[in-house]
């Protein structure tokens, strides 16, 4: 097996263990399986998590928790936390930054469905996740909320996505399972009645 570990980094070992999640589940995922699928020697994994499989799932659970469409995979810390420029406030109508940001969400999760357990279990402290509150927290705010009512609305709407997927994935193999076009559907009429209700 190939010693070159130059081409290793973090975020090629993170899309290449939800590979061997998507076919195997959680289950599969062993540092020597990820080792042979980079060809490379599991110790070599290490170098980049050196708290072992722990340190891999938080990553992973960040990773597929991005609020960025192409995600990145976390650099450094237990959970990749690293300092990002400060983005440009966004402008445009308060719900409409709140289900641009559902949307996305809603698609990496189902990408990644079979590390869903991992959200469930782990809310990694990141920049993506420092972001998505600071979003949200602005969004609620401009739609008139204040105080606890903006946290508490944040956790509503997160809590709402990460629920809305989990049913469609544990409901998919259903005989009268919707298609996505009418699973998007249904969600989008369950995010308009949430924001609704919320503000």
């Amino acid at each position: 097996m190939s010693r070159n570990y130059a081409g290793l980094s973090r975020e090629r070992i993170i899309v290449e263990a939800l590979h061997i999640i998507s076919g195997r589940g959680l289950g599969g995922l062993s540092m020597r399986r990820l080792g042979d699928a980079l060809e490379v020697e599991a110790m070599a994994i290490y170098h980049h998590f050196p708290l072992g499989k722990e340190q891999l799932f938080n990553a992973i659970a960040a990773y597929v928790a991005s609020p960025s469409p192409s995600g990145t995979a976390p650099a450094d810390g237990e959970d990749g936390a690293e300092e990002t420029e400060e983005e440009a406030v966004d402008t445009r109508p308060w719900d409409v930054r709140l289900t641009d940001w559902a949307d996305t969400h809603r698609a990496r999760m189902l990408a990644y469905s079979g590390a869903l357990s991992l959200l469930v279990h782990r809310a990694p402290h990141t920049p993506d996740s420092d972001a998505t509150r600071a979003l949200m927290h602005r969004a609620f705010t401009d739609a008139g909320l204040t105080g606890e009512d903006v946290v508490r609305a944040a956790d509503a709407l997160h809590s709402y996505c990460v629920g809305a997927v989990v049913h469609q994935v544990r409901h998919a193999d259903d005989e009268d399972a919707p298609d996505e076009a009418e699973a998007e559907a249904r969600f989008h009429l369950g995010l308009r009645a949430l924001l609704r209700g919320l503000t």
